[in-house]
């Protein structure tokens, strides 16, 4: 029994939608924090994005140790918006 990685039903066509979404929804929720001053909306935006897994979609085992960290940074980020939306 071998435990190869592979991708979890992804096209080409697949991976570049969900870039170009992931992509939308950050740029948005930078526009929506640092022009706007929207937390919330920012906040949503930035949650949003994390639906477009801008990777190849790999159980959480098998991805590199970078995509862990910057998945892990990207939900840190959600988790500190509604934090400064909740008590600052």
């Amino acid at each position: 029994m071998t435990t190869e990685s592979k991708p979890i039903g992804n096209t080409d066509r697949t991976k570049i939608f969900n870039r170009v979404l992931y992509t939308a929804f950050v740029l948005v929720a930078i526009y929506l924090l640092a022009i706007q001053h929207q937390v919330a909306e920012a906040m949503s935006s930035l949650g949003l994005a994390l639906i477009f897994d801008p990777f190849v979609p790999l159980a959480w085992e098998q991805r590199p140790r970078y995509q862990k960290i910057w998945l892990l940074v990207h939900v840190t980020a959600v988790f500190v918006l509604l934090g400064w939306m909740v008590f600052g």
